[in-house]
């Protein structure tokens, strides 16, 4: 017999704080929920590990508050550029630019979208105020850091107005400390060889994807749909500066799940392409994920961004060559059975920045600026110099003119903010454990499809 956990109850009433949360996370991801249950169920048992995992799977919630909150810091311009919709402290890394450059920058986009300049920066100040809270970081400690960070973004902001870098800057391997010049050296020594090593197999003389549980084999009939959808998305590749030019020969093709907290329920393959010769070691593999509605487009009343783009596959594309001055020579979209998906390289040149050993504020400090610099070049390099034209004027002038004179009060609002919602998540994250928990989420139970060998 299954037993109710201590203290909660099927019954046990929701705060009005908690059925927001309940109605939000469902109306973000009732669809998803139906097409599999277990996959959120997982992400779900993630988010409540602790308040920073919470808020990483919950950008619809904050979206929801950001809608109800009078932003001070956004004008008729900064209310409408390019951001990356999901800014925390575990969305910046490395990847190698279709320049062949290992760069340090931000790396997610599936929430990417337009809307206020200071809701990224709002997004990572509270995100790194609950990690530097899990490591009993000192509240002053804390203020000061990212206080650092926004003093960082400023300066960054206010140099691209003195010159034409915003589109040529990138924190590379010559310029960059500490924590984030490591993660570029580590980053360096990895191959292709070893990636596909580790996800594939050479039987008879030829490669193809390793038969691992998260892997499923597709029918003739969903192969050729991912065939023609393959075809399509060829046709939406932006020819960059290439070093060498890959044959699209498929090799292998299967089926598998979605990737991280944030992508749960969502459908993906991956195809395993001939690589830039014949040679075994080099072979390329592509990712074709579904696109997901971005977070920040429900509070967004824009019908001349919803006509924009023709899919969230075709958004998720759009806005990384928006934020990235030299995205990947695989990016693309494509469609299947009429639902958007975004394609882009699988690569063993992308690594997360690893906070784990990061504890003391001195060797955080530096973290810090950095990634301040990085968010500047983030914002600064999708307007009218980049080949979108959603954005018709310079970013770096359009900020620095809303922020006038008031850079110190810009600084200490937003500290503030991180502070406030950082304790309105931990207090947020303990609702939503105890609504997961008495099976108040409607389309998720806590226990699941598999019973414990007691309850048969």
């Amino acid at each position: 017999m299954a037993h109710s956990p201590a203290g909660v109850t099927q019954s046990t009433p929701l705060d009005e704080r908690g059925r927001l949360i309940v109605d939000v996370l469902v109306d973000a991801f009732s669809d998803l929920m139906a097409a599999d249950a277990d996959a959120f169920r997982t992400k779900f048992r993630k988010m409540a590990a602790d308040p920073f995992a919470f808020y990483r799977g919950s950008a619809c919630l904050f979206y929801a508050d950001m809608a109800a909150l009078e932003d001070r810091w956004c004008d008729e311009r900064t209310s409408r550029v390019w951001i990356q919709g999901d800014l925390h402290a575990e969305n910046f890394g490395t990847y190698m630019d279709s320049a062949g450059r290992i760069v340090f920058d931000v790396n997610d986009f599936d929430e990417a979208y337009l809307g206020h300049v200071s809701w990224d920066l709002r997004r990572f100040a509270a995100s790194f105020a609950l990690m530097a809270w899990r490591k009993a970081l000192s509240d002053d400690a804390i203020a000061e850091l990212i206080a650092i960070y926004l003093r960082s973004y400023l300066d960054q902001v206010e140099a691209f107005t003195r010159s034409d870098e915003d589109r040529t800057f990138a924190l590379v391997k010559a310029n960059t400390e500490g924590a984030v010049h490591e993660v570029i050296l580590e980053t360096a020594t990895r191959t292709r060889l070893a990636l596909l090593q580790r996800i594939t197999v050479v039987e008879e003389h030829e490669r193809r994807f390793a038969d691992r549980p998260q892997n499923r084999r597709l029918d003739d009939g969903e192969r050729e749909e991912v065939m023609a959808a393959l075809a399509r998305y060829r046709e939406t590749v932006v020819p960059p500066r290439r070093r060498r030019d890959v044959a699209y020969d498929v090799k292998d093709v299967v089926g598998t799940g979605g990737f991280g907290i944030g992508s749960a329920g969502l459908p993906a393959y991956n195809v395993l392409l001939e690589g830039y010769d014949q040679a075994l070691e080099n072979d390329v593999v592509l990712s074709i994920k579904q696109g997901n509605v971005a977070a920040p487009s429900r509070i967004v009343d824009d019908p001349e961004l919803r006509q924009y783009f023709e899919h969230e596959g075709h958004r998720t594309a759009m806005s990384q060559r928006a934020l990235q001055a030299n995205a990947s020579q695989f990016l693309g979209h494509t469609e299947i059975d009429g639902v958007g998906f975004v394609v882009a390289e699988l690569s063993p040149y992308e690594l997360d920045l690893d906070w784990e050993d990061l504890t003391e504020p001195g060797e955080i400090a530096p973290v810090m600026a950095q990634l301040g610099k990085a968010t500047a070049k983030l914002h600064c390099v999708g307007d009218a110099d980049s080949d979108h034209s959603l954005v018709p004027f310079q970013m770096e002038e359009a900020i620095t003119a809303m922020v006038g004179d008031r850079r110190e009060e810009f600084v200490a609002d937003l500290v503030e903010f991180a502070h406030d919602y950082a304790r309105r998540t931990q207090e947020d994250h303990r609702r939503f454990v105890d609504a997961f928990r008495a099976g108040a989420i409607p389309g998720i139970s806590s226990s699941g499809s598999h019973p414990l060998p007691g309850d048969r």
